[in-house]
Formats: structure tokens, C-alpha cells, sequence
């Protein structure tokens, strides 16, 4: 993987560059559309390209359990199983720490508005508190799997085994992913664990390329000292003979001690590019990005996880983030909100169900170029699967092209503008 950068945006960290991968380029910054399951939910990839989409994202964690890390191996990796022609990235799994334990059967986010004392968490593994599936140690998680309550359990080397498996571009380190609500002592704690996890990472990524290295030109002499387990996995992972790229991830929650001592430690690890983890308040986002990205190496990309509203986009960008991903484009779709130029709309509101218009007149959109907000919102009152499918393809749509305006924009020196502009009808 190379990374170029093209221009900076002045008086910020914001900057315009290409990414290049085995499977093509990524003009940065640049919205990667998720695809959990190797799939971006009600959408095949040939619309998904046909929308503008870059790259896709899978999730380490359910392509582990279903159908299984090997099977997408064998299938010829990721991005050939799901019949995707262009880059793609997994995720590490670390965020199904969080949200299959702290976070399981309550309503926690990783985004917060505020910080309410009495949600802070004092006990961590206080086998009273609520049901989870996911418990921390220092070595690794245990988890049961959602679908059969069988057990697992993840290491980081674990984690970029797997990925290796899954065969993406991009992959990033095993991480913990903490909640907003704990207090400052486990926030230390677990990125002390995201630290140790990271080295662990790197380190077993770097043993493995070596190995698909050695074994790509045909030499097994170098391997005499690997243990037979790895040597097998070396062999079956030559169908991929293309260099992955990894991506360490900073932490530290809202804390500005702990994202720098984060951004500083992940900074000076020899990883190809950086993922920005949770967790935040909402208001205290755009700090939190910038104390990280003003350490970070500048020749590197950054990627910005989970994060995808319009609004934290541009805040992104303006402080250095060349990438990122959300589910909610298509999650929001498929419940019948969608994506405006004045804000998003509840398509099943009644007065939709008369309006012969597009979405929106000025969107180039499938879906706008060739359906009514009256036929979509008829669809949705009548539970029909194309529903979803139409509402979906408008929001990633509007998202894809949102963050490729913002990217001109700084080419065409005017992104101040076009940001003012913008969230002035938005918010």
C-alpha cells in the first residue's frame, strides 16, 4: 500500500490524496461503505460501484463465525467471494468487545451526548451486573457467538490470522474499543491492553507476510523454525499473493492524556495507517480527532471509525482524516430515513405519500432518476423489499458524493465555503 498526498487544506490538518492497493486506487478522503457479512446490506456490488463507492469494509467477528474465516480463504478472499472488484478492508473485531460485552442489553453507544456520573461503571467484570457475551482479559477476549452460544476466544494474533484469512487490502490491529460511561482508571487500563494488543498484532502480522513472502518464491528454507501449525497456515495463505496493509488503532476515550499518550505510542509502531476507535461525546469529537492527528505521522492515512454523519465529516476532514466508514447509510434506508440536502426526511411520513417528486431534484442517484418519494414511500408502507434496497442506494449515494464534493473542494481551494454552505441547510 502507498499513500500520496496531493494537497493540504490550509490553516488545518485536512489534506487531499490517493491511496493505492493491490486492487486499485482510493482518491482520498473517501467514504468506505460497510459490508458486515460481505455484503452492504439490500445492495449488490455492482450497484454499490455504480454508486461511486471506493472501497468496501467487512467485519472480522461475523465472518469468523458465518461462514467462516477459511471458507472466504478458499473462496479466493474477500473481495472475490462477495464478487467486489476493488479494495476492501476488515475490521479487527475489537469493536464486538464492546458491544457484545459492556455495552450488551443496554443502551450504551460508543457516541455519547453527555457524560453522566451515575453511568459511569465501576466494575467491570461484576458478574451481577447485566447479561454479556464478551469478557476481557489481558491476553485476549472470550466471547459466545450470537448465532449458537458456542465459545470463542480471540487473541490478537487470533484476530490477524483470521484476517489474513479474509484476504483484504487493509486490516487493522486487534484493539479494545472502551464505552464513553467508564471512568478514567479502566480507560488507562484498556489502552494499556490496546498497546500490548497492537504490538502483538504487528508482530504476527509481520511473521505471516514473511512467511507468504518466502513461500511466494518458492523457498522453505528460511521456515525450518516455524512450528508446523504456522507452516501449514503459510502454505494455504499463498492464493493471496498481494501485501496486506495494517492499521494500528488509537484509543483513550474522551481523555486528551490518553489519546496523545495513544496517538504517540500507535505512531512510532512501523503500522502502514492508523484507525481513530470510539469512544466520544458527541460534542467533544472534533478535539479528540485533532489531539490524535496532530501526532500521527502526516505521510500515513487515518481512518476514522464508525463515523459517518454528515456533520462529522467535515470535521474529520478539516482535522486530518482521509477515511472513513458507517453503517448508517444503509441502516438509516432500510428504516425508511433518508438523506437530504435540508436534513434527513421519514419517508412514511403521510405527506410523502402525494409528493410525485424525487428524493431530491438535484441528486443523480438511481434511485432519484428514476423513482417518486410517492412510490417509495407506497413500498415502505407495504413492507416491500425494494424499498429498503432504493432508499439505500439514495444514502450512500448522498454520502459517497458528499465526502467526494468536500474532497474537491479543498482542490478548488474553497472548502470553508462549501462547509458553511452546506451544514447551513443541513442542520
Amino acid at each position: 500500500m502507498q499513500f500520496k498526498i496531493e494537497k493540504k487544506l490550509k490553516n488545518s490538518l485536512g489534506r487531499v490524496g490517493v491511496i493505492t492497493t493491490p486492487h486499485g486506487e482510493i482518491k482520498t478522503p473517501a467514504f468506505v461503505a460497510v459490508g458486515t457479512k460481505a455484503t452492504v446490506k439490500s445492495l449488490n456490488p455492482e450497484q454499490v460501484k455504480d454508486i461511486g463507492v471506493q472501497m468496501v469494509l467487512g467485519n472480522t467477528y461475523h465472518l469468523y463465525l458465518q461462514p467462516g474465516d477459511e471458507i472466504v480463504h478458499d473462496a479466493g478472499g474477500i473481495g472475490k467471494f462477495m464478487n467486489w472488484p476493488g479494495p476492501t478492508m476488515t475490521d479487527s473485531g475489537g469493536f464486538q468487545v464492546f458491544s457484545l460485552g459492556v455495552a450488551y442489553g443496554k443502551d450504551i453507544s460508543k457516541i455519547t451526548k453527555i457524560i453522566d456520573p451515575s453511568l459511569m461503571i465501576p466494575e467491570r467484570f461484576d458478574d451481577s451486573d447485566a447479561p454479556r457475551l464478551a469478557k476481557i482479559g489481558q491476553d485476549g477476549v472470550s466471547f459466545k457467538s450470537h448465532l449458537d452460544g458456542s465459545i470463542h476466544y480471540i487473541t490478537p494474533e487470533k484476530s490477524i490470522q483470521i484476517q489474513h484469512n479474509l484476504g483484504a487490502d487493509i486490516i487493522f490491529a486487534f484493539d479494545e474499543c472502551t464505552s464513553p460511561t467508564e471512568d478514567l482508571k479502566y480507560q488507562q487500563e484498556a489502552l494499556e491492553r490496546t498497546h500490548a494488543w497492537a504490538e502483538r498484532s504487528l508482530s504476527e502480522h509481520k511473521k505471516l507476510e514473511n512467511q507468504k513472502k518466502l513461500l511466494s518464491h518458492g523457498s522453505h528454507s528460511n521456515l525450518d523454525a516455524v512450528n508446523e501449525i504456522n507452516l501449514a497456515y503459510a502454505e494455504e495463505s499463498t492464493s493471496f499473493n498481494f501485501p496486506q496493509a495494517l492499521f494500528g488503532i488509537v484509543q483513550g476515550g474522551r481523555e486528551e492524556k490518553l489519546r496523545k499518550e495513544s496517538a504517540k505510542f500507535i505512531g512510532d509502531l512501523d503500522f502502514d495507517g492508523f484507525g481513530i476507535g470510539g469512544s466520544f461525546a458527541k460534542v467533544d469529537m472534533a478535539s479528540a480527532v485533532k489531539w490524535v492527528n496532530e501526532i500521527l505521522p502526516e505521510e500515513k492515512p487515518r481512518h476514522l471509525l464508525g463515523i459517518g454523519e454528515p456533520e462529522d465529516l467535515f470535521m474529520g476532514i478539516e482535522n486530518g482524516v482521509d477515511l472513513f466508514d458507517c453503517v448508517l447509510p444503509t441502516r438509516l434506508g432500510r428504516n425508511g430515513t433518508i438523506y437530504t440536502k435540508n436534513g434527513k426526511i421519514s419517508i412514511m411520513n403521510t405527506k410523502y405519500r402525494n409528493d410525485f417528486s424525487a428524493i431530491e431534484k438535484s441528486c443523480e442517484c438511481y434511485t432519484c432518476k428514476n423513482y417518486t418519494r410517492s412510490y417509495i414511500a407506497h413500498l415502505f408502507h407495504g413492507k416491500e423489499m425494494l424499498a429498503g434496497t432504493l432508499a439505500s442506494i439514495h444514502n450512500l449515494y448522498f454520502i459517497t458524493h458528499l465526502v467526494d464534493n468536500i474532497r474537491q473542494s479543498i482542490l478548488d481551494d474553497n472548502f470553508f465555503e462549501f462547509k458553511k454552505n452546506f451544514l447551513k441547510l443541513y442542520i
